[in-house]
């Protein structure tokens, strides 16, 4: 009776041991979430939406602080996130960007109307 407790305990931890083996450090994902965190300052993320930089920087450090811990789900998730945040930074400084050239456009187009108006008048 002894000996199968002995054996079941065995493998119950060899189970346990299996199961956090499987989950591997998910050290792609936080180097894409950190690109995506580069890229999107690069494209103005800090100016024009300061506060989802500010969410990717912050998630991206918790993700780095979970990896130095071994929690590597939690790393995932929150590098996962921070990429998500990031991209939406990006996506707003582009639209930011095209608005403002949008914008200044409508504005030569205006110059340009009210100067043949004065030339044809």
């Amino acid at each position: 009776m002894r000996r199968i407790g002995l054996s079941a305990l065995i493998a119950g931890t060899s189970f346990l041991m299996a199961a956090c083996a499987s989950t591997p450090a998910p050290t792609e994902q936080m180097a894409v979430s950190g690109a995506a965190v580069t890229r999107a300052a690069g494209a103005g993320g800090t100016e024009m939406a300061p506060a989802e930089m500010q969410t990717a920087r912050e998630k991206l450090d918790r993700a780095k602080l979970a990896m130095s811990k071994e929690d590597y789900d939690t790393a995932r998730n929150l590098a996962e996130e921070a990429q998500v945040d990031a991209q939406l930074a990006e996506a707003k400084a582009r639209s930011g960007k095209a608005r403002k050239a949008a914008d200044e456009l409508q504005e030569g187009i205006r110059v340009l109307r009210e100067e043949l108006n004065r030339k044809t008048k």
